[in-house]
C-alpha cells in the first residue's frame, strides 16, 4: 500500500499521477487489470454518501474525440454510482464553481500544451471545494479522466489486445471486411481506459484505478497496407464502456466476476 497524501501537495499529487499512468464479459482471469490505490484507513473513517462528478480531468486533458464523449461517459459513472447506492450530484453545480474560481486563479491548463499548473488547479479545487461545503452535503470528488494509450492486436489467431482488464477484437473501417495476409499485427493501435480518482473533502485521495474500455483505432480496411485509422464512432459499445466503468471502480464498488483472480 503506497502512502497518500493531500493534494494540497501539488507534487505529490503530480507524482501519483504519473505512477497511476505506469476481459472480456466473461469471468475470465485478465492479467492486465491494474493494481488499485485504496486508503482503507481513511475510508473507514470517511462516509462517503453523497459525490459529485468533475467535468474536468485530473490530469492532463483527454483528447478531443474522446473529451466529446466524457458526458455520455460521466452519465454511465452517475448510474454506476446510483445502482450502488450513492447520491450524486448534479454535475453543473461544480461546473458553475469551477468557472468562477477560473475567472479568479486562470485557467490551470495551458491551452497550446495541455499541460496543467497544479498550484493553479489546487487553488481553484481547494476554492470549490470551499463553496460546496456551504451549498450541498458533498463528501467526495469522482474524476473521471478518459485516457488513451496503445496496445497491439497480436494474441493468438483470434489477434486479441488486452489492456487495463479487457481484452477486445480489432474492428475493420472502410470498403471490406477482410484483413491483408502481411499486416503487422505487432502494430500498436490506439485504445482508451477510464481513469477513476475519488478525492475526498479535504482533498485526500481514497482510491486510484482505471478500467479499459475500447480501441479508438479500427483496421483500415482501405488500404493496402493494412493500417490503422480513427474510428468513425468512438467508445460506441456500451457494454464495453459498462464493463470498464466496473473494472475501474472495483474493489471501491466490488465487480462481480472480477477477471483479476487467477483460477
Amino acid at each position: 500500500m503506497r502512502h497518500f497524501r493531500s493534494i494540497l501537495g501539488a507534487g505529490a499529487l503530480c507524482a501519483a499521477l504519473a505512477g497511476l499512468y505506469a476481459c472480456s464479459s466473461t469471468p475470465t482471469y485478465n492479467p492486465t487489470v491494474v493494481q488499485w490505490e485504496l486508503d482503507e484507513a481513511r475510508l473507514a473513517e470517511t462516509r462517503i454518501r453523497t459525490v459529485i462528478i468533475p467535468h474536468v480531468n485530473l490530469g492532463p486533458p483527454s483528447r478531443n474525440y474522446l473529451e466529446d464523449e466524457a458526458p455520455r461517459v460521466d452519465g454511465m459513472v452517475r448510474s454506476y454510482l446510483k445502482e450502488n447506492g450513492y447520491e450524486v450530484l448534479p454535475q453543473r453545480e461544480f461546473t458553475q464553481h469551477w468557472n468562477t474560481a477560473v475567472r479568479a486563479f486562470g485557467d490551470p491548463v495551458d491551452p497550446t500544451t495541455g499541460r496543467v499548473n497544479m498550484r493553479t488547479f489546487v487553488q481553484i479545487m481547494q476554492n470549490v471545494r470551499d463553496q460546496l461545503r456551504e451549498t450541498t452535503d458533498v463528501d467526495a470528488f469522482v474524476f473521471t479522466d478518459l485516457i488513451e494509450t496503445e496496445t497491439a492486436f497480436n494474441g493468438g489467431m483470434k489477434h486479441v489486445a488486452r489492456w487495463d482488464g479487457v481484452s477486445r477484437t480489432p474492428s475493420l473501417q472502410g470498403p471490406g471486411n477482410s484483413v491483408s495476409a502481411d499486416f503487422d499485427w505487432n502494430r500498436p493501435a490506439a485504445v482508451a481506459s477510464l481513469q477513476i480518482s475519488i478525492y475526498d473533502m479535504e482533498l485526500q485521495r481514497l482510491f486510484a484505478s482505471r478500467g479499459g474500455l475500447d480501441a479508438t483505432d479500427a483496421i483500415d480496411a482501405r488500404s493496402s497496407s493494412g493500417g490503422y485509422v480513427r474510428r468513425r464512432a468512438i467508445l460506441e459499445n456500451e457494454s464495453h464502456v459498462k464493463e470498464g466503468i466496473a473494472l475501474a471502480f472495483h474493489p471501491f464498488i466490488v465487480m462481480e466476476d472480477w477477471p483479476g483472480n487467477p483460477d
